[in-house]
């Protein structure tokens, strides 16, 4: 592999310099057309959930084997919340234009170890239907839990609101994003070129390649307008 000679290719660089400059700027401009005109918006609803013992929710003190039981039931009422039976209920009761699995892959449901904590997280081009959709799944993940364990230990902490900005849009974020592409495209374009170009650039190079001596150089004469 030859050997690159670092002052020769910075200078290579420098003389490329408007070109790397045009690669930048067509990347930030096209990048940012595409963020700002093309880019389809997405809104994320949440809402938490505990889940709360029967002797809590009837105003009794509550123990640590009913904390420890709530915490046991985490990982097996995430699983029920992201069921085919709710999200079928959430599409009939809100005339969803959606088929079960598309809806499902909106949702993503999250806990918090060690916690009797449940996230639902509902993402959606609609921040009104998402926002809807999360509370559905919530009033209708309750009814189901009191249906199969008889337990009303469900206990929605904060309603889902609307979004007020996309969580996938965001402008100088992007613009940053698309800036250090721009770069590395423009260095990477160059030392491509650079890489696999066989002219002859230097008489240093004739010496260092041929093993032979240069005996004379001719000057670069720029031609005088008429």
């Amino acid at each position: 592999m030859e050997e690159i000679n670092l002052k020769e290719l910075f200078d290579y660089f420098k003389e490329r310099i408007i070109g790397m400059l045009i690669i930048l700027l067509i990347v930030v401009v096209v990048g940012s057309a595409y963020s700002i005109f093309l880019k389809k918006p997405k809104y994320r609803s949440t809402s938490t959930i505990v889940l709360v013992s029967e002797n809590g929710a009837q105003g009794q003190q509550t123990t640590q084997s009913d904390v420890n039981l709530n915490q046991s039931l985490v990982a097996t009422y995430s699983e029920i919340v992201k069921s085919r039976k709710i999200a079928d209920n959430v599409i009939k009761n809100l005339s969803l234009d959606y088929d079960t699995d598309e809806l499902l892959n909106h949702v993503t449901v999250s806990t918090k170890q060690d916690t009797e904590i449940i996230k639902v997280e509902v993402v959606d081009s609609d921040k009104g239907l998402a926002a809807d959709i999360t509370n559905e799944i919530i009033k209708e993940f309750s009814k189901e839990i009191s249906s199969i364990y008889k337990l009303q230990n469900v206990s929605q902490i904060d309603v889902a609101e609307e979004a007020e900005e996309p969580y996938n849009i965001n402008i100088v974020k992007d613009m940053v994003i698309y800036l250090f592409v721009g770069i590395v495209l423009a260095f990477g374009v160059v030392f491509v070129i650079y890489y696999f170009d066989t002219t002859i650039k230097s008489s240093d190079e004739v010496e260092n390649r041929f093993d032979l001596p240069v005996i004379g150089v001719v000057p670069k004469v720029k031609r005088k307008e008429k």
